[in-house]
C-alpha cells in the first residue's frame, strides 16, 4: 500500500523554476516558516512546508507533539532514532516524487530545514539516489553521522551544503553543528559554513545569506 503524502502548506507558483521542500522544527509546523518565503524574495520559487507527525517525544517527558523523531537527548553521544529519522526521510522522498511528478527535476529541488528538521533534510538528501540540487542546515546537526560513509549517494557527492548556526544558541550547542561540518568535510563536502550571534533562531542577515544561496542554486 502507497504510503499517504505528509500534510504540507505550499507558497508559490504551480509551474516554478524550482521546489524548495522545508522541514520545521520540534513542536512547531509547516507554518512555521511561510513567513520567510516573501523575505526570500524568490517568487520563481515554489516552497513546500510538510507538517510532521504528532508523537511523543522523551526529552519533552513524553509529550506529544509534532516530530520528525523522537530525541532522548542533544549530547553528542546521545543515543538517535534510527527508525524515526528514516521514517521521516522515506516521508521527505515522497515528497520529492511528487515535485517530480508535477515536473519538476529532482535537480531543481532544495532540501532544507531548521533544528530537527535540518537534521532530516540533511540525512535525506545525502542518501537520495537521484541528484539535487542542494540542502539548507539551520541550526541544526548531522544525525546518524558514523553511516554516512557507508550510506551516502553518490549522485550527490558533490552536493552544495549550506550550514548556519547561532554562536548562543542553547538548544543545539554549536560545537555539535561545527562537529557535523567537520564530519561532512572529511567525507568530500563542500560546506559553506555561517555562524551569527543568535540563539536557537533565524536572523535577519541569515535571510539574507539563504536567499543568495537559493538563488544561485537556480541562476541557469
Amino acid at each position: 500500500m502507497n504510503e499517504p503524502l505528509l500534510e504540507c502548506v505550499e507558497r508559490g507558483p504551480r509551474t516554478a523554476r524550482g521546489t524548495v521542500i522545508w522541514l520545521h522544527g520540534l513542536g512547531a509546523d509547516g507554518h512555521d516558516f511561510e513567513p520567510i518565503v516573501d523575505e526570500l524574495g524568490l517568487p520563481d520559487l515554489r516552497f513546500v512546508f510538510p507538517h510532521a507527525p504528532v508523537m511523543p517525544v522523551t526529552i519533552n517527558g513524553g509529550l506529544p507533539m509534532r516530530a520528525w523523531f523522537d530525541i532522548v537527548g542533544l549530547a553528542l553521544d546521545a543515543p538517535q532514532d534510527d527508525a524515526g529519522i528514516r521514517a521521516s526521510a522515506a516521508a521527505v522522498t515522497r515528497l520529492i516524487d511528487a515535485e517530480t511528478s508535477r515536473g519538476v527535476p529532482s535537480e531543481r529541488i532544495v532540501l532544507a530545514g531548521f533544528s530537527q528538521g535540518g537534521a532530516v533534510a540533511l540525512h535525506t538528501a545525502l542518501r537520495e539516489p537521484r541528484r539535487l540540487a542542494g540542502v539548507i542546515g539551520l541550526s541544526t546537526f548531522l544525525p546518524l553521522a558514523d553511516l554516512l560513509s557507508a550510506e551516502k549517494s553518490e549522485a550527490n557527492a558533490g552536493l552544495p551544503i549550506l550550514l548556519a548556526h547561532g554562536d548562543a544558541d542553547n538548544v543545539i550547542p554549536i560545537r555539535m553543528a561545527e562537529v557535523s561540518r567537520e564530519r561532512l568535510e572529511r567525507e568530500g563536502y563542500a560546506v559553506e559554513w555561517h555562524r551569527y550571534p543568535i540563539a536557537h533562531t533565524v536572523s535577519f542577515d541569515e535571510v539574507r545569506d539563504i536567499a543568495r544561496w537559493l538563488a544561485a542554486r537556480f541562476a541557469d
